[in-house]
């Protein structure tokens, strides 16, 4: 495979190790990534991760604003297949006729479940008991090509978003190596999707990483671990944003959602629609991230029976 002329196309972290197979296996010619983007308090213009790793290997790097306009660059270059992954936009159908071998994209989850931008995300919100990755021709529709080939993994109760993400960009990489043979040769899968199946991880908006505790004990667990260690679930104390990262879950009888119940020596027991969810690690409004053990070092136990919490 080595002599496989590659198009990437990849903007997070997420698509570093997919980047890094394809750069020991094959020949990458072109990395197609995002814009840099203004990082920090100071903005400083930063590079996405998969820029760092073709510039630390001498790859031609294309930062298109818009690649439905600007597409020249891509069809310029000679190509036998393009891979995408986490790239960030839409591919044009003039790419996607572009490589003889056809484009492929690393999506992170089991299609066509999780089609969209923040799969990861949802199914442990959506308390999934496995995800894992699918490798697939793209179509102009998002994420609606026919299945290539695919790897299950099973949700562990101690996974979170930055675990799964870790794994999954791993196992990906691993498969897309295993199945390019098969996609050369022209001997691979090709399994039309089940429209009827089709459930949408699209990005995760802003009103909804916020925790209702109206809500089951075991939704708002899913949703904390399914938005840690980003964006952070959140709720307001005093009309203040605080966001949680981590808790625990008892069962109750008679509660009454929003009131305080407990605090312990590590741990702020608030009550929703089934029991107590117990918050452990927190992110006070302009503070770092802290254990809550900490956190009950520097506040008064009288302070925090009186927050108002919505």
């Amino acid at each position: 495979m080595k002599d496989l002329k590659v198009i990437f196309m990849g903007t997070p972290k997420f698509s570093v190790p997919v980047l890094e197979k394809l750069l020991e296996n094959t020949q990458v010619v072109l990395v197609v990534t995002q814009p840099d983007k203004p990082v920090g308090r100071k903005h400083v213009l930063t590079p996405s991760p998969v820029k760092k790793i073709a510039m630390e290997n001498n790859i031609p790097v294309f930062q298109p604003e818009k690649i439905r306009k600007d597409f020249e660059q891509v069809l310029q270059t000679p190509c036998d297949i393009l891979i995408t992954c986490a790239y960030g936009q839409i591919i044009p159908k003039e790419i996607l006729e572009y490589p003889r071998l056809g484009c492929i994209n690393v999506h992170a989850s089991l299609l066509p479940k999780y089609r969209g931008g923040a799969p990861i995300h949802w199914c442990l919100i959506n308390g999934e008991e496995k995800t894992g990755v699918s490798i697939m021709y793209m179509a102009e529709k998002m994420d609606a090509g026919d299945i290539i080939a695919q790897e299950e993994y099973l949700i562990l109760p101690e996974d979170n978003v930055g675990t799964l993400h870790e794994k999954l960009s791993r196992i990906g990489a691993d498969l897309l190596i295993k199945t390019l043979p098969s996609i050369i040769a022209g001997t691979n899968n090709r399994i039309v999707q089940d429209e009827s199946k089709v459930t949408f991880g699209y990005n995760i908006k802003r009103e909804e990483e916020h925790v209702d505790f109206n809500d089951l004990g075991k939704n708002i667990l899913n949703k904390i671990r399914g938005l840690n260690p980003w964006p952070m679930a959140n709720i307001l104390v005093n009309d203040e944003e605080y966001k949680i990262l981590e808790a625990d879950f008892s069962k109750k009888e008679n509660t009454v959602p929003y009131k305080i119940n407990e605090i312990t020596k590590d741990a702020i027991g608030i009550e929703c629609q089934d029991g107590i969810i117990y918050i452990k690690v927190i992110k006070p409004f302009g503070k770092k991230i802290m254990n809550v053990k900490d956190f009950l070092n520097g506040t008064k136990k009288e302070e925090i029976e009186k927050w108002q919490i919505s």
